[in-house]
């Protein structure tokens, strides 16, 4: 009796098939403003159960339900481009919604414009089942754009969808912060450079300010573990070029030291950027300064090998970030340490530069050794700024070094030498006026 009875049941489920007019007890008429007028052949049974909008609609209370014909045919006006999303509700009001069946939606879209019907008609099993498919599924960034513009104005039900996309709490991100400082400061194996890459790219994002402020405010602390994973990059890298002199490493062309050369220089150059954001340069730079004359020294044990004019490539786009900080006031050095990078430095590029240029023409491999013009051009004038700012005999010893050299075209230095020479020529002057105007003050 009690199998007769559920065979029975299951006949009239599988007898309520959307669209069968024989069993159809009510039509639903979808319309849109372009004149679109579908019927569906449904059954009240299904609508009413799990639809707020439907089981107010066929109910006795409703207005027009004494109306002939009122309860047999429900109008929905919709937009044209809702249109679809409206069949495929009410076709998920004959199925069965119990977590068991997870394709029901076809993708994001389609459940996106599903939830605003459901929402619209009160179709609560259906809503919580399409809020738990779009919490789950990853999105393309179009559909982020349509989900952020739509899910909002859905009030509380639909606030699970917008969980990936809440504001972090600050502590979390500290805690990623430090983890990728450390990862991409920690000089991987190379097959984990693209790793390393994107870390460095993703820490520079958090600290820029673009449209919005940036991720990350960082505080002393932060500050301080930036400090610390930079000087342990930097310790590596002179361990580095330590080991050239004390003969235990043979040769900067061979490809394990060339790699992990470049590597070094690579990671140096973009921790600068870094260190800049955060206004620390300061114990980069002097690290960089004391240490520049044994660089150069390893540089220039080099082969003219397009690998390693990379490798010095990579070194002056360190300096280069290095004597902007010294020329324009970031970081304040004496004199004689000024004048000494000056000396190191300024010789090098000038050989170097020549030689970058003769190998980003002639190479088949010239996108590696493609620097952008305008560091160049940056370049030189902190050379200029550097040298204006030294005492003027020691600005002549630099100009006639410049004056005599084959390579004077790079770095140009004749702004330099136009207001060495304006300034020399009028000092005695104009000193002179200066040290008239204290003899008249003390006289008062």
């Amino acid at each position: 009796m009690i199998l007769s009875s559920f065979a029975q049941d299951k006949e009239e489920k599988i007898a309520c098939v959307i669209g069968d007019r024989l069993t159809s007890d009510v039509i639903v008429r979808l319309r849109t403003p372009e004149g679109r007028d579908d019927w569906l052949y449904c059954h009240s049974e299904n609508l009413v159960k799990n639809c707020k909008y439907f089981a107010d609609r066929l109910s006795e209370n409703w207005p027009t339900c004494q109306i002939l014909d009122s309860r047999n045919c429900v109008d929905i006006y919709c937009q044209e481009l809702d249109f679809d999303y409206h069949v495929n509700l009410i076709r998920l009001l004959y199925t069965v919604i119990d977590g068991s069946v997870d394709d029901l939606w076809h993708g994001v879209r389609n459940a996106l414009g599903i939830l605003q019907v459901a929402v619209e008609l009160g179709c609560p099993q259906i809503i919580t089942a399409c809020v738990n498919y779009l919490e789950a599924v990853t999105w393309e960034e179009a559909e982020e754009e349509e989900i952020l513009r739509i899910v909002p104005r859905m009030g509380l039900q639909a606030e699970p969808i917008l969980a990936r996309l809440q504001p972090v709490k600050q502590s979390a991100i500290i805690n990623i912060f430090v983890s990728a400082i450390r990862f991409a400061t920690s000089s991987p194996s190379p097959n984990m450079n693209d790793l390393k890459s994107s870390a460095q790219e993703q820490l520079e994002y958090m600290l820029t300010e673009d449209d919005d402020a940036p991720l990350l405010t960082a505080d002393d602390n932060i500050k301080v573990e930036v400090k610390e994973c930079v000087n342990r990059l930097f310790a590596r890298f002179i361990d580095s070029v330590t080991g050239f002199f004390s003969g235990t490493t043979e040769s900067l062309s061979e490809e394990g030291n060339f790699q992990l050369f470049q590597s070094y220089l690579t990671d140096l150059s973009w921790a600068c950027q870094i260190l800049s954001k955060l206004e620390i340069m300061r114990e980069f730079v002097e690290y960089w300064s004391d240490a520049s004359e044994k660089i150069v020294k390893v540089l220039e044990q080099g082969s003219s090998t397009t690998e390693v004019i990379e490798i010095k490539l990579r070194a002056v786009e360190v300096t280069s970030k290095v004597l902007e900080a010294i020329g324009y006031g970031t970081v304040i050095l004496p004199t004689a340490k000024r004048l000494q990078v000056l000396k190191v430095w300024l010789p090098f590029v000038r050989v170097t530069k020549p030689l970058i240029d003769s190998v980003t023409t002639n190479c088949e491999n010239a996108m590696l050794l493609k620097l952008d013009g305008e560091m160049w051009q940056s370049l030189e004038s902190t050379f200029v700024s550097i040298i204006l700012a030294l005492p003027s005999g020691d600005q002549a010893e630099i100009l006639t070094e410049w004056l005599d050299n084959e390579y004077m075209q790079y770095p140009d230095l004749t702004e330099a030498f136009e207001v060495w020479c304006y300034r020399s020529k009028v000092a005695k002057r104009r000193l002179s006026l200066v040290g008239d105007e204290h003899a008249m003050t003390n006289s008062f």
